[in-house]
């Protein structure tokens, strides 16, 4: 039987049980990073051939539309850029998020950065060149010349872009300082993943563990309410004290937002997000308003689950455990891998067997390790190359369906890339997030299916509702308090430790109600998302959320039709606007209707566990 690297292992020694070393773990568990480039210095030939590509540019700079010809080879040269630098790109993370505190990897990382602002600014002059002509002899370039017809749906959305492009000086000078703008979100990062140290407490066990931001979310689900409290609260520690230094940080992310909203002549920062993939801004503003008339059902968890638990305060750290301990189970990665094979077979063999691929070819790398970023990614689409998953298993049911959900984001990067063309193999962050709560609900759904037991159905149950509270209900709370706090921040009002933190305290109330008790250290939620550095992306869980539902509902309607469809989505690519895309597949998400469902859904999961019990 293989040995299976587990975190807490009893060959540990020491007065505190250490994070393992990455030397430690077995490669199949681990990145195989040669597929992308067999040898750092491939990544080095590759690295210094992009560079000397920069003058190149020129060649096309004030010619671009003068002929189809000179459009289609300026347009191709930049493609076969843009996907060298992908490849680039993606060496360069993985090989950094492996050990944030290696610092050869980072600088690495960072000569990438600075070499795609580089071709970014050689490259600002095509866009605003190609909206100067006028739009019909675009279209008679496309008709003179074939292969210029592929790029139909950019030039769409290029047009539609029109008002929001500036000049060619003005857009170089933008891509000249886009490293700069993004250096809040990656000083967070490494502040967060390399430089933090957390305190050390007990265990369930007694014994002293160093926290970590795998820990923390194991320790979340476990049984032992003392230790739950302790780990919240020290976990927490870091972020309270350096509080200011964050604060800035997030307030820099914001302001970046803004100017570059201003600047392209945006009404606002969340336009500027929205815009780019033709998401109405009714869209966001339907998915607040919508859930803020409809938290009844999640008061009533709170209230249910107080009184279930036994407590006479209900905390931030309760809404996780789960009320059916005689349940608890550990999942091994292997186990795990089995099981979504099954929970996944509604999707079909082609869908399995691409599965398999991936589980294979050590396209995911499993354990926590020091200075690994924490969480969990898939790396998205580069064409040409296999996407990546990021995980720190922690045996937790809680690791086996984050692990569905990146494999939903995994095979969706892998058909774009297989079935689009270069200009259309990446996908919107809107369409994305459908692919990896689908593969959730089928998971919860198989599970549900396969309980030996009135208490193990019981603890699945739970594990849906606690599913649509951290996915939908919680993601929805983040969409609001990213939007105040961008509104504040175009107001010039001043985003300091004590505001952000106020703020986020009242939402938290208004959305759990009187049943919740709130601690100061969840007031500093703002100060530990990472998705808050990555501008209005967290409210398109929510939406995806109740767009998946709606699509696993007609799986079992109309069979091989409804999932044909579904195939059919995670190919397109960004061949059409995501909305449009999404409405292909079976769900109109600019309608109140899917995500109203989600809340009845709540209360009719509520009504089976108290039924049950």
């Amino acid at each position: 039987m293989t040995k299976i690297y587990r975190e807490f292992s009893p060959d540990d020694s020491g007065p505190a049980v250490k994070l393992k070393a990455r030397t430690v773990i077995d490669d199949r568990y681990k990145w195989e990073l040669s597929d992308i480039y067999s040898t750092q210095d491939k990544w080095e030939e590759e690295f210094n051939f992009l560079k000397s590509s920069i003058e190149k540019y020129k060649e096309y700079q004030g010619k671009v539309t003068e002929s189809a010809a000179t459009l289609k080879d300026c347009l191709l040269f930049d493609d076969s850029v843009g996907i060298k630098l992908g490849r680039l790109f993606l060496f360069a993370m993985l090989s950094r998020d492996l050990n944030l505190a290696d610092t050869k990897n980072q600088g690495v990382y960072q000569r990438t950065v600075v070499l795609a602002s580089q071709l970014e600014t050689a490259a600002a002059f095509i866009k605003p060149e190609i909206l100067a002509a006028p739009e019909d002899l675009i279209w008679k370039y496309c008709d003179d010349d074939s292969d210029l017809k592929v790029y139909t749906q950019l030039f769409k959305n290029l047009m539609r872009s029109k008002e929001h492009t500036l000049s060619s000086d003005k857009e170089q000078i933008l891509a000249q300082v886009s490293p700069a703008l993004s250096t809040p979100g990656d000083a967070f990062g490494l502040l967060t993943n390399a430089d933090f140290e957390f305190p050390q407490v007990e265990d369930e066990n007694g014994n002293l563990i160093e926290v970590s931001h795998g820990r923390f979310t194991a320790a979340l689900y476990s049984h032992d309410r003392d230790y739950r409290e302790r780990i919240y609260k020290a976990y927490y520690k870091p972020f309270i004290q350096f509080k200011n230094t964050i604060s800035s940080l997030f307030d820099g992310n914001i302001k970046a937002s803004v100017f570059n909203a201003q600047v392209r002549n945006y009404s606002s920062s969340r336009e500027a997000a929205l815009f780019p993939n033709n998401i109405p801004l009714s869209v966001y503003d339907t998915l607040v308003e919508t859930v803020e008339q409809n938290l009844k059902p999640l008061n009533r968890w709170c209230s249910l689950k107080k009184k279930l638990l036994g407590v006479d305060s209900f905390h931030p750290y309760d809404i996780y455990v789960s009320l059916f301990p005689s349940v608890k189970k550990n999942f091994s990665y292997d186990e795990s891998i089995e099981l979504l094979y099954n929970a996944l077979s509604p999707l079909g063999d082609e869908y399995i067997n691409d599965l398999r691929r991936a589980f294979e070819n050590r396209w995911i790398d499993v354990f926590e390790s020091k200075g690994k970023r924490s969480g969990a990614y898939s790396s998205g689409t580069t064409f040409g190359i296999h996407p990546y998953v990021l995980m720190n298993w922690n045996d937790q049911i809680n690791d086996l369906f984050t692990l569905a959900h990146e494999m939903g984001h995994n095979m969706h990067s892998y058909y774009t890339g297989e079935h689009q063309p270069y200009p259309y193999a990446n996908y919107a962050i809107f369409n994305a997030e459908v692919t990896s709560t689908l593969n959730e609900a089928l998971l919860s759904n198989y599970l549900i299916s396969q309980a030996k037991s009135k208490d193990e159905k019981l603890s699945l149950i739970e594990r849906k509702i606690t599913d649509t509270v951290a996915t939908f209900y919680r993601q929805v709370l983040f969409a609001s308090y990213e939007q105040k706090v961008h509104e504040k921040a175009e107001r010039g009002e001043a985003l300091t430790p004590d505001v952000l933190s106020e703020l986020y305290g009242s939402l938290h109330m208004k959305f759990w109600g009187e049943d919740m008790t709130m601690d100061e250290e969840e007031t500093y939620t703002w100060a530990r998302v990472p998705h808050f550095y990555y501008n209005f992306y967290v409210y398109q869980y929510a939406t995806s959320f109740a767009a998946s539902k709606v699509l696993v509902e007609k799986f079992s309607k109309n069979g091989d039709e409804s999932v044909n469809a579904y195939l059919d989505f995670l190919k397109s690519g960004s061949s059409d606007y995501p909305i449009n895309l999404l409405t292909k597949a079976g769900v109109d998400m600019t309608t109140p209707g899917p995500i109203v469902s989600v809340a009845k859904n709540l209360d009719t999961l509520l009504d089976q566990l108290e039924d049950l019990i």
